[in-house]
């Protein structure tokens, strides 16, 4: 089971870039998706369905060109849970989670701290957040959640960790957070893999941040410990330029 996730900051945008025609040589069996800035109605889903992928699951915030998280298949899934029923998170449509047989696949758009109102909106999310897959993991415990979880974790996953300790997204707060998150019973995978610095996800638009490779690694495949054993590989597809992100690839044996 292939698994790609992309944060694409805007689904229509990152079409013209060839999107599609990049998702077609990779060739994953899932496609998580974030930020696509877009509602259902706005998509031609037919080019979708042309590469394989008719089973495609959109789930838009409710103000126009913002957020929104998507998950496309190849094959139907069994289940489609649309939100969390938590009322701030689905109003900005961050979360929708597809169960294939015993394995549940979640794609999660967790909120930026760009300035106070927002940190405070985030923290609130990210507790709501944990305690919500806390329940989940009860009744899908193989559960994998995948997506722009905007911390970098450690000094590793990030380009200048000393500058940017009071920078939301490395927070000791934040950092402390996702540290919980894992060891709550998850495997960040990439790092399950791969112990290397100057692996990153995201970077600036400003001053040739990618070509300098300052960038964050922002985006996660996090794998519930159940699925261990299961975990073949998990890299970053850092050639991949349709948005300031770049996405990560994830592969579980059948």
């Amino acid at each position: 089971m292939k698994i790609v996730s992309y944060n694409v900051n805007g689904i229509r945008a990152a079409l013209r870039k060839g999107f599609m025609e990049w998702l077609k040589s990779v060739n994953p069996d899932v496609v998580c998706l974030q930020e696509i800035k877009a509602m259902e109605e706005q998509l031609d889903l037919s080019v979708f369905e042309a590469a394989g992928y008719a089973h495609n699951h959109w789930f838009s915030a409710q103000k126009k060109g913002y957020s929104g998280v998507a998950i496309l298949s190849k094959n139907q899934p069994d289940h489609v849970e649309v939100g969390t029923g938590i009322d701030y998170m689905d109003f900005e449509g961050r979360n929708i989670r597809a169960d294939y047989g015993d394995v549940s696949v979640m794609s999660m758009y967790l909120p930026s701290g760009t300035n106070m109102e927002r940190l405070d909106h985030k923290l609130t999310y990210m507790a709501d957040f944990q305690r919500y897959t806390d329940g989940l993991r009860k009744t899908h415990p193989n559960l994998i959640v995948l997506g722009d979880y905007n911390i970098c974790h450690e000094a590793i996953d990030i380009h200048n960790p000393v500058g940017l300790k009071n920078v939301s997204g490395f927070l000791p707060v934040e950092r402390e957070w996702i540290g919980n998150f894992i060891k709550s019973g998850f495997i960040d995978s990439f790092r399950h893999f791969n112990k290397e610095p100057d692996n990153y996800t995201w970077w600036s638009y400003r001053a040739n941040a990618r070509n300098n490779n300052k960038g964050w690694r922002l985006d996660y495949g996090m794998v519930a410990e159940p699925l261990r054993d299961k975990l073949k590989r998990s890299v970053i597809l850092s050639e991949a330029k349709h948005s300031d992100h770049c996405p990560i690839l994830l592969e579980l044996e059948n």
